[in-house]
């Protein structure tokens, strides 16, 4: 195991987080529903599963394409969704 990628890993992930759609749902379904137990295990399922289909598809395809293209691609792509999100269309 590589603890500096993992420590890296979790600190970025923690800090991009903070403060999104997920968090305020999660905040939002537990006012709506007061079972904040149920939310929880539903939402850190749901953020599991998420990542392990970004790293299974990540280790894919980094045998495929080279690495600083998958960075441009994804960056493209966030400022895509983040240009739709802006417009209302997304």
């Amino acid at each position: 195991m590589n603890w500096q990628v993992f420590w890296i890993t979790l600190g970025t992930v923690f800090l991009a987080e903070m403060g999104d759609k997920t968090q305020l749902a999660a905040l939002s379904m537990t006012a709506d529903t007061r079972a904040p137990v149920a939310v929880f295990l539903g939402a850190s399922l749901a953020l599991c599963l998420a990542t392990l289909l970004g790293v299974v598809f990540g280790g894919v395809l980094s045998h495929y394409v080279p690495q600083h293209i998958i960075k441009k691609a994804a960056g493209i792509a966030f400022i895509a969704i983040g240009g739709l999100i802006l417009l209302g269309k997304w």
